[in-house]
C-alpha cells in the first residue's frame, strides 16, 4: 500500500480507502463486514469512512457506524484513520439535519458512541446548508477540534466557492479551517476538474473521493445488450437508481473501450478506472465499497499500476468522445 498526506496536512491515508456506504449495516452483516475490514487493514488500508445517515435506508441511522464499529474491535484505535459525516436527516424533528451548532455537536457525540471511540480523525459536513451561516459551522466544528473530539474537518459535495468561502471565514475568525474535501469523481464524473480540484490544490485540501468506480458501472460488469448481471447494484429494486444516472448506452460504450486499454496492459477495468484516478497528485485517496474481501484484494491492485503518457491518451481520447 502506498500513503499520502491529506493537502498540506501532516496525516497520511492510504490511496485505497474502504467505504460504507450502501454496504455494512444495510445490504450486508456484521460478519461480511469483519471478513471486508479485516483484509483491508491487512493489506494496508488504514482510512475508513462512514457516516451516520448510512444505514438508514435500510435499518436505521447509525447503522453503518454500528456495524463498522464492530469490525475494527481489537484494531490500535492508533493505527487508523476513522471518518464519519453529518448533514442528512437522522429523524424527523426540524433540527435532525443540516449543520447548525446543535446539529453538528449532537450528531457528532452520537458518532462517536456509536463507533465506540472518543475521537474521529476526519469529521465531514456531508453537503452544504444554505439554511446555516457558515461563521456557525466553522466555529461548531473549531469547538470539536479543540475538545479532542476531531482532528481535522472535511466537507463533501460542496462547490469551490463555499470550500473557499469556509476557509475565508476561518482565517478571519482564527478557527481550524477546512482540511480535506470528499467529492464524486469517476471517469465518467469529471466535475471536479473544472474548478474543485485546482482549488483545494492551491488551498491545500486533500481529496478523497467517492463512487470511483461509478456504482459499478466502470467494473465492465454491465455489457450492452446484455441483462443485468445477477446480484449487482442495477439489478436490485432498493439500490439501482443509484447506478441509473451512470448506465447509459454512451457510458457502456465507452466502458467497453476503455476495457479493451486495460486489457492491453494485463490490468482488470476496475484497476485502470481506479489508477486513472491516483495518477492525478492532487487526489489523496478513493474509497472503495466492497462486499466480498476479494473484491479488495483486485482493487488495491491499482496502487501499484502506473499509466504512462501514452496509455493516459488514449484513455483521454476514450471519455472526449
Amino acid at each position: 500500500m502506498n500513503y499520502r498526506k491529506i493537502g498540506r496536512y501532516g496525516i497520511k491515508i492510504s490511496e485505497v480507502a474502504l467505504g460504507s456506504w450502501l454496504t455494512y449495516g444495510g445490504a450486508y452483516g456484521q460478519d461480511q463486514a469483519n471478513a471486508c475490514v479485516r483484509r483491508a487493514y491487512d493489506l494496508g488500508i488504514n482510512y475508513f469512512d462512514t457516516a451516520d445517515v448510512y444505514g438508514a435506508g435500510q435499518t436505521h441511522p447509525g447503522a453503518a457506524e454500528e456495524v463498522l464499529a464492530g469490525s475494527l474491535q481489537g484494531i490500535a484505535r492508533s493505527s487508523y484513520v476513522l471518518a464519519t459525516k453529518t448533514f442528512w436527516p437522522v429523524g424527523e424533528g426540524p433540527n435532525d439535519k443540516g449543520l447548525s451548532r446543535k446539529h453538528i455537536m449532537e450528531q457528532c457525540e452520537a458518532s462517536l458512541k456509536r463507533l465506540r471511540t472518543d475521537y474521529v480523525d476526519i469529521f465531514y459536513c456531508h453537503r452544504y446548508d444554505p439554511e446555516t451561516p457558515i461563521d456557525e459551522v466553522m466555529r461548531a466544528l473549531d469547538d470539536l477540534v479543540h475538545q479532542g473530539k476531531v482532528l481535522y474537518a472535511g466537507v463533501s459535495e460542496w462547490s469551490a466557492s463555499q470550500i473557499l468561502d469556509a476557509q475565508s471565514t476561518a482565517r478571519q475568525l482564527n478557527l481550524n479551517p477546512i482540511a480535506i474535501n470528499q467529492p464524486a469523481y469517476n471517469m465518467l464524473n469529471r466535475y471536479i476538474e473544472k474548478e474543485v480540484m485546482a482549488m483545494c490544490d492551491r488551498e491545500g485540501l486533500g481529496i478523497a473521493v467517492f463512487s470511483p468506480l461509478a456504482e459499478g458501472v466502470l467494473t465492465g460488469k454491465y455489457r450492452k445488450g446484455q441483462e443485468l448481471p445477477k446480484g449487482s447494484r442495477a439489478a436490485d429494486p432498493n439500490l439501482g437508481h443509484f447506478v441509473e444516472r451512470y448506465l447509459t448506452e454512451d457510458n457502456v460504450a465507452k466502458v467497453e473501450r476503455l476495457s479493451a486499454i486495460a486489457a492491453g496492459i494485463n490490468i482488470s477495468m476496475a484497476q485502470l478506472a481506479l489508477a486513472w484516478i491516483l495518477h492525478h497528485r492532487e487526489i489523496s485517496s478513493v474509497i472503495i465499497g466492497a462486499s466480498r474481501p476479494e473484491q479488495i484484494d483486485e482493487n488495491v491492485k491499482a496502487v501499484d499500476v502506473v499509466l504512462d503518457d501514452a496509455t493516459m491518451t488514449a484513455i483521454d481520447e476514450v471519455l472526449s468522445k
